[in-house]
């Protein structure tokens, strides 16, 4: 897929980028831009057309700093700050929207030794009412080897499911908090303490309508979800435990090995990822730098709305 630019953009030169899909149902990588450059509004709708289609997009060998991806998360959508629950403290001086996903601060963090924000099966940060809609994530310190992202596709998992289980989950809502079902972090951990200060919990409704493209989606993940609302302890468990399993399926996923000013950006609405796991016993450093943009309220088939138990939407800042 080529997408060639009609008009010169501002502090840019005339340009075509390439497309190019690299897994069966999402993920593409991205080549012919300079993102160093202010990219038109023409380049600017191509991207976004492409993220929506392709839900996961890469792009190679972009040095950027802070500001400038600042300035590429914009082309999607409203930048919030780092995170909910702060952190903003280990944000890079002057620049609130950027979380900085080091490897030799987690230890401080969730108590333990790990080389992501979260190395479990997740959507960013699904408590909220209003979740981010996209995620950029820029590479600067990666391991020779490992240290891999996969992602999933909610939407590829809802289309394969029988039509019964699909009008059944139509109509239901699921809880999601900071840990979901299990404890992810050690008690006397900063963030267990951030989680008990400020306990943000939200109900969405289990299929959520994509509200660019219409896609049906199912919208629960292993890193966030607790339950699902009306059911038994055990039943919620049960149906979890498959819906976990059907969005997870290795049919539908992308992986994706990191280099160095490597920038992955991908639909939060519509994919569900997982950090590296292959880390752990190795003695390496792994930096990246995180910029959200801002979410819409879920809304579910029949057009009900997410509903928030605890915690304020989570907005960009007002000039």
């Amino acid at each position: 897929m080529t997408i060639a630019e009609t008009q010169t953009p501002v502090a840019s030169t005339a340009q075509s980028i390439e497309v190019a899909p690299i897994a069966g149902y999402l993920g593409a990588e991205v080549s012919g831009l300079d993102l160093t450059q202010v990219q038109s509004a023409a380049i600017q709708r191509a991207l976004n057309e492409a993220l929506y289609e392709y839900k996961v997009l890469f792009f190679r060998d972009q040095a950027i700093d802070h500001a400038q991806q600042v300035q590429f998360t914009e082309y999607f959508g409203r930048v919030t700050d780092a995170h909910p629950l702060g952190y903003t403290d280990k944000s890079p001086t002057g620049y609130p929207q950027v979380l900085e996903v080091d490897s030799r601060t987690y230890a401080n963090r969730g108590g333990s030794k790990q080389y992501s924000y979260a190395s479990f099966w997740h959507q960013d940060v699904t408590a909220l009412v209003n979740p981010p809609a996209v995620t950029v994530l820029r590479a600067e310190l990666v391991p020779d080897v490992g240290g891999d992202t996969t992602w999933a596709d909610l939407g590829a998992a809802y289309d394969n499911l029988p039509a019964s289980l699909q009008r059944f989950l139509e109509g239901l809502y699921a809880e999601n908090r900071f840990g979901g079902r299990e404890k992810r972090w050690e008690k006397q951990s900063e963030a267990a303490a951030l989680t008990e200060q400020n306990p943000i919990i939200s109900e969405h409704p289990v299929v959520r309508v994509h509200p660019v493209t219409g896609q049906k989606l199912i919208y629960v993940n292993p890193g966030f979800t607790s339950r699902i609302i009306g059911l038994s302890a055990t039943q919620s468990d049960r149906l979890l435990d498959l819906l976990f399993a059907e969005i997870t399926n290795p049919a539908y996923t992308v992986r994706v090995r990191w280099t160095p000013d490597s920038i992955g950006i991908w639909d939060n609405r519509a994919t569900i990822h997982q950090a590296p796991t292959d880390l752990g016993h190795l003695d390496v450093v792994r930096v990246l730098h995180r910029t959200t943009v801002e979410g819409d309220i879920p809304v579910g088939v029949a057009g009900q709305q997410s509903r928030s138990i605890s915690g304020a939407p989570f907005y960009a800042r007002t000039a």
